[in-house]
């Protein structure tokens, strides 16, 4: 077999598994393709996994299936996206089918209620896992901005109700400031 079509066979296969297997949003997926194309195949850096993962959140669609194209087409280019982007549907569009046409009979079931429970745990600790990776990157990256302002948009959200989407332009704001004062500073300096 060629090393394309064995790549591509590659690809399929653990997008077809992440995607069945993974259930609570698209955070849930960034620590499942850490796990095979960072550390078990080394296709891509955890850095470069944590920039799509921001491409795939800030683009149309669902996040999970955002991220694993970008994943593909990094890893596969053109037809990595293709065989990404059907293998990242297929289990969701089966699932969701036979869910429908059982509605009734899984919402009163109680060991679906019972699993459901137990995925909400699962998906809480991965969300937490991610959180901690993300903030270890922010921390390399050495910016007193940046590390002061995790803390301070939980405590916004948290403590204050504020509304996330006035968190997130606040944040973004004081990024450009830094940004723009940085560069003043490095014109200055090469003066």
């Amino acid at each position: 077999m060629t090393k394309n079509l064995k790549l591509y066979l590659w690809l399929c296969y653990v997008n077809l598994f992440i995607s069945t297997f993974t259930f609570g949003g698209g955070y849930v997926v960034v620590p499942m393709i850490k796990k095979y194309f960072v550390k078990e195949k080394q296709l891509f850096t955890e850095e470069e996994l944590m920039e799509m993962a921001a491409i795939a959140q800030s683009s149309p669609g669902a996040i999970a299936v955002n991220l694993s194209i970008l994943a593909g087409k990094r890893t596969a280019g053109f037809f990595g996206v293709l065989i990404s982007a059907v293998a990242a549907l297929i289990p969701p569009i089966v699932i969701l089918s036979f869910i429908s046409g059982w509605y009734i009979e899984f919402s009163a079931n109680l060991y679906v209620a019972a699993v459901l429970k137990g995925m909400q745990a699962c998906v809480t600790a991965l969300i937490i896992d991610l959180v901690i990776d993300m903030y270890q990157m922010i921390r390399k990256e050495r910016s007193t901005l940046l590390t002061l302002l995790v803390p301070g948009a939980f405590i916004a959200s948290f403590f204050f109700n504020s509304n996330v989407i006035l968190i997130l332009i606040v944040s973004c704001i004081l990024c450009v400031i830094n940004l723009f004062i940085r560069s003043n500073r490095t014109k200055k300096e090469d003066f």
